[in-house]
């Protein structure tokens, strides 16, 4: 078992796979239900909106942008940028063509490439050595 300490609290707990601890994790998901119920309830309203009406740090409600877990509406969005080409997204980190193109790239990456054929030395035909065939033409 290994045992880390939370990144948010700094308690000792069992890692699985998260770097916070479960009661930090049921915390994170609270606010991730007040803020989509906000969300729900208000469509179109601003991080500084939503942030002051639930009590959830901003910075929380970009990350959960980040990902994925709601959407921004608005198509002129000047809040959220491609990771990789830099152009606006509503959520997540990369953008669509980015995401298309590193899929081929990944895929292109991780296919077995065909099998060549062998090239055969022609010095090492056989696995004697030459001298030695040279030997047995002069006996």
């Amino acid at each position: 078992m290994d045992l880390r300490n939370c990144k948010k609290c700094g308690r000792v707990f069992a890692y699985i796979a998260s770097e916070v601890c479960s009661r930090c994790a049921n915390s994170d998901e609270d606010d991730f239900k007040k803020v989509k119920e906000y969300l729900y309830d208000n469509p179109g309203a601003t991080i500084v909106e939503v942030s002051e009406e639930t009590g959830v740090d901003e910075k929380k409600i970009l990350r959960y942008l980040r990902e994925s877990r709601i959407e921004i509406r608005e198509e002129d969005n000047l809040l959220l940028d491609c990771e990789r080409c830099g152009a606006p997204i509503r959520s997540g980190r990369f953008c669509d063509p980015c995401i298309i193109s590193m899929k081929k790239e990944f895929t292109a990456v991780l296919k077995p490439k065909a099998e060549q054929p062998k090239i055969r030395d022609l010095g090492k035909q056989d696995t004697k050595m030459y001298t030695a065939e040279i030997r047995k033409k002069f006996k």
